[in-house]
């Protein structure tokens, strides 16, 4: 027996009419739930109370397949692996093995399989950014995903264009802490319905979805004009006793996309008390044992289609009595591809494949992005950056997506791709410039500090710590809030306070004009009239081999310079 809803039917206890109104998934809208539902008693029941007059059977396995961040990366592709203090790289995923693995593990549970996305899936390669993720539409289809969230980015192509990728995909879509601006003509509605349930063999399964709320500050705010945002923690409790008590879920997930630490911290929530797990996205954090928080548990499955989330669950008697958690590897050598998805991928390619496959420069050390205070492929984006604009400081955002490039050990070098700037910089930006003073800069790297290690991991950004070029940052982690920075230097030089510095970013659209990188009140804003891809171009083609590495640039003086995780605290390593 299957059965499967967004929107609650009439309960077998009575109910008032307040109490029985919920979000409706009509016309692809949800409304919320009201908070006059009863509080619990203490210890909510995993089970309801009614279970044995179902027809439930006495033991049964679902399994939880779970993706995130896949980033739009359609092919295979180099993977960055932290083994015995070491970087190794492996081949890893592609769409079209990805569907092969899915279906393979399918066929271990058949009919009892549930196949959850957790956001940022339309945003991260070229194709997906030329089209507006409309390409990556079908793909998304043909993998046979049940259930999705929106992720950070897929607000990227604006309101209008999210609503649009994703209402065309066939899975159901939720998320409980996004709505309407209340000047638009769906009037302050949710945008998603909040939840969705799933009955297998009798058992119930409720899925409420959460993406970052702090969305609006991370990115360009233009991206998400008309969305309303909300921490989790303002309605967790309420969905969980609805579905618990009104529906009578057997399991009770969260589905978010906020980040590591931020999901950690909601673990340790009370809000939180009948949660089974946490399906967490964003950071890419690659969670191998479930990180076990004070009131429910949480994992995160990696980035790129390169892992594949396996959680199975057993019932017995209608109630939660053991699971098994596994990351797996989307490994090309035990997974050919898909041919059907392959020729999808090659088809909606093809209009782009010369471009994409464009030499634009070559490197002879590896290009990535994990590292949490610097890395080789932003230190590269800032020195080209530097290169072109001869600026004091050039920055970067903490930028998380993009797979590494890997040098060939017999070549003793790797070529960039057009297709590879696109991943790196799947945004396109204008460079802007400015004037800021010593003292902005330092409260500015203060701020900068905070969101990526703040204490109350509600206030941590999902991204890692800002990127430079022409300055040195020396920082303590664990401090607290403004009293991180002990020492900035910028080119060799003390950071003089008094003085003022002409720094370079990319715009940000949506910001005030005299808004840059985040930081406030630059003085002499001016836009470049020049882009990104184009000066990286510019810079690879002037010097034909790069070797960017770390360099001290951030330095903390209490976590090493490849630290690869926000999250501190925990039994939880990288790698």
């Amino acid at each position: 027996m299957k059965k499967e809803r967004t929107a609650p039917e009439r309960a077998s206890v009575p109910l008032s009419r307040k109490e029985f109104l919920l979000g409706s998934a009509a016309v692809g809208l949800g409304m919320a739930l009201p908070d006059g539902l009863s509080t619990p008693p203490p210890g909510i029941s995993s089970a309801p109370s009614h279970s044995k007059e179902s027809c439930i059977p006495p033991e049964v396995q679902i399994t939880l397949l779970y993706t995130a961040d896949i980033h739009a990366q359609l092919h295979t592709h180099d993977e960055f692996f932290w083994e015995n203090g070491k970087s190794v790289f492996r081949k890893r995923g592609g769409l079209a093995v990805l569907k092969t693995m899915i279906q393979s593990l399918r066929q271990q549970n058949p009919g009892r399989t549930i196949l959850i996305d957790g956001g940022d899936y339309f945003h991260g390669h070229g194709v997906a950014s030329l089209t507006e993720g409309e390409a990556l539409i079908p793909l998304f289809n043909n993998l046979g995903y049940d259930l999705m969230l929106p992720g950070n980015w897929e607000v990227v192509y604006k309101k209008q264009k999210m609503l649009y990728d994703m209402g065309h995909t066939l899975a159901a879509k939720i998320c409980a802490n996004m709505w309407h601006a209340t000047d638009d003509e769906y009037n302050g509605d949710l945008i998603y319905p909040p939840y969705w349930i799933k009955v297998i063999d009798g058992i119930k399964l409720g899925f409420i979805g959460y993406t970052d709320h702090l969305i609006p500050k991370r990115q360009s705010p233009a991206y998400s004009k008309g969305i309303r945002f909300e921490h989790a923690d303002k309605s967790v409790a309420k969905y969980v006793r609805y579905l618990r008590q009104i529906e009578g879920c057997h399991g009770v997930f969260l589905v978010t996309h906020m980040g590591l630490a931020q999901q950690v911290g909601l673990a340790n929530n009370p809000v939180c008390q009948g949660v089974d797990f946490i399906l967490g996205a964003d950071t890419h954090e690659r969670v191998r044992t479930p990180i076990q928080g004070k009131y429910t548990r949480v994992v995160e499955c990696g980035a790129f289609g390169s892992f594949i989330g396996k959680l199975d669950l057993h019932f017995r008697d209608g109630k939660l009595s053991d699971y098994t958690y596994q990351l797996l590897d989307v490994d090309p050598a035990k997974y050919p591809p898909d041919p059907e998805l392959q020729a999808m991928i090659q088809q909606v390619a093809a209009p782009f494949e010369k471009e994409m496959k464009r030499v634009i420069g070559r490197t002879s050390t590896p290009l990535l992005r994990y590292f949490v205070l610097e890395t080789p492929m932003d230190n590269l984006i800032t020195d080209a950056m530097m290169w072109k604009f001869k600026p004091d400081i050039a920055l970067s955002n903490g930028f998380r997506f993009c797979q590494p490039l890997a040098v060939d050990p017999q070549k003793g070098e790797a070529e960039i791709t057009k297709e590879f700037l696109w991943n790196m910089l799947p945004v396109d930006a204008e460079i802007k410039s400015g004037v800021v003073t010593g003292k902005q800069l330092w409260n500015w790297l203060e701020k900068e500090l905070e969101n990526a290690f703040a204490k109350d991991p509600s206030r941590r950004f999902g991204g890692w710590f800002v990127r430079f070029s022409g300055m040195q940052v020396n920082f303590t982690i664990n401090n607290d809030f403004g009293q991180r920075l002990n020492w900035v230097k910028v080119k060799g030089e003390p950071l003089d306070l008094e003085r003022e510095y002409t720094i370079i970013a990319c715009e940000r659209e949506g910001d005030p004009d005299d808004v840059l990188c985040r930081l406030e009140g630059v003085k002499n804003p001016l836009r470049t009239g020049f882009f990104m891809h184009a000066v990286l171009e510019e810079y690879l083609a002037a010097h034909p081999v790069v070797s960017p590495k770390l360099e001290g640039r951030a330095i903390a003086t209490d976590y090493p310079p490849t630290l690869l995780t926000q999250l501190q605290g925990t039994s939880y390593e990288f790698h």
